[in-house]
C-alpha cells in the first residue's frame, strides 16, 4: 500500500526561470539513471525478495527515489517558467515547450522517452544488488555532472541533497549484499580450478614469452575468512 504525503521530502526552489538547466536536470526525472528508473527498479526487485529485510529495504528506497522524482520534476517545473519558448532550449528537447506546455516529461535531456529497458531485474538477490549498487554510482555521477554545470544556488542545493542520497543508498546496498555471501549466484557454481585463474593476456607479458605459462591464481575471500575462524 502506498500513500501520498502533499509536503516533499525536502523544499525546492530556484534563484530564476532558466529552461535550459530544466533540460538538465530531465536527465533525472526520466533518464537512465534517473529517479523514475530507480523507483521501479527497486519496486519490481522486491517482489521476489524473500529475505525481510531486504525486502523492506527495497521497497523504503523505492518509496524515497519517487520522492527524489517529485523534487527533481518540481525542480523542472520551477526552472521552466510561465512562457512556452522553444529558443531557450538548445537542441533536441524540445518536447517541453511543443508537447507538453512545459510540465515535466517522461524524457532524458535528449527528449527521449522513458522505457523499462532500464529497468534491471533478474530474480537473483545477488545480481540485483550488484545492479544496484552500480545504479547508485551512476546517478551519483550524473548529479556531480549537474552540480558542475549548473549556477543555480538552490538547485545546485538540491542537486547536493540527492546526490549524498544515492551515497547513502549505495552503503545501504554493499550492507545487504554482504549479507547474502553465500546466497544465490554468490555460491560457488562447481568450485573447479578454472574459477580461481587470470590470465594476464597483456603484451609484453609473461603469457606470450613463457613457452609453459602458469596462470596465477587467487583464493576465494571466503576461504580466507574460514581459514581464519578455524585459528
Amino acid at each position: 500500500m502506498f500513500k501520498h504525503e502533499k509536503p516533499l521530502l525536502r523544499d525546492v526552489k530556484v534563484e530564476r526561470p532558466n529552461p535550459q538547466y530544466a533540460v538538465l536536470m530531465q536527465e533525472q526525472l526520466g533518464g537512465a539513471n534517473g529517479e523514475l528508473k530507480a523507483a521501479l527498479q527497486y519496486l519490481s526487485q522486491s517482489f521476489r525478495v524473500k529475505d525481510p529485510e531486504i525486502h523492506d529495504l527495497f521497497l523504503d528506497i523505492a518509496a524515497e527515489e519517487l520522492s527524489h522524482m517529485e523534487m527533481v520534476a518540481q525542480t523542472i517545473n520551477l526552472l521552466n517558467g510561465h512562457e512556452v519558448d522553444y529558443t531557450k532550449t538548445p537542441g533536441g528537447e524540445i518536447e517541453t515547450h511543443v508537447l507538453t506546455g512545459l510540465a515535466p516529461g517522461l524524457i532524458n535531456a535528449s527528449g527521449h522517452p522513458w522505457t523499462a529497458d532500464y529497468v534491471n531485474v533478474t530474480g537473483d538477490i545477488a545480481a540485483d544488488l550488484l545492479s544496484d549498487i552500480a545504479a547508485e554510482q551512476r546517478a551519483k555521477v550524473v548529479y556531480e555532472y549537474l552540480y558542475r554545470q549548473i549556477n543555480d544556488k538552490y538547485v545546485k542545493e538540491t542537486i547536493d541533497f540527492l546526490l549524498n542520497r544515492e551515497e547513502a543508498h549505495n552503503a545501504l546496498f554493499r550492507e545487504a549484499l554482504n549479507k547474502v555471501q553465500d546466497r544465490a549466484s554468490n555460491k560457488d557454481f562447481g568450485v573447479t580450478k578454472d574459477s580461481r585463474l587470470y590470465f594476464d593476456l597483456s603484451t609484453p607479458g609473461r603469457y606470450f614469452d613463457d613457452p609453459e605459462p602458469t596462470p596465477p591464481s587467487f583464493k576465494n575471500p571466503r576461504e580466507n575468512s574460514r581459514e581464519t575462524s578455524r585459528s
